[in-house]
């Protein structure tokens, strides 16, 4: 997925949505602040991401989200919001 652009809007919502991190530095990594989003985000944060991403930008979020950010209640809100019933497994780190 492409970075996102660094509009007032979406660097307010990045900063709110993955505080630890510069909000340009979220805006360019987009599947990891998806998936920070996913648990953390305001419908109005959401609503904004996902209208600079769309639906097909959504499922690659979720396709690739990172192990260990999103909770199993919210891994299976978004599932169902794509249209994924029963949800996947949740994304699952592997240690070698």
């Amino acid at each position: 997925m492409k970075p996102l652009p660094h509009t007032p809007a979406l660097l307010a919502a990045a900063k709110r949505i993955i505080w630890f991190r510069e909000p340009e530095e979220a805006l360019d990594n987009p599947t990891e602040l998806i998936a920070f989003a996913m648990r953390h985000a305001t419908d109005e944060d959401m609503a904004l991401l996902v209208a600079q991403i769309g639906e097909d930008g959504l499922r690659e979020a979720i396709d690739n989200a990172p192990s260990g950010i999103i909770d199993a209640r919210s891994w299976s809100y978004w599932n169902a919001k794509i249209g994924r019933i029963p949800a996947p497994p949740l994304p699952r780190r592997i240690l070698m």
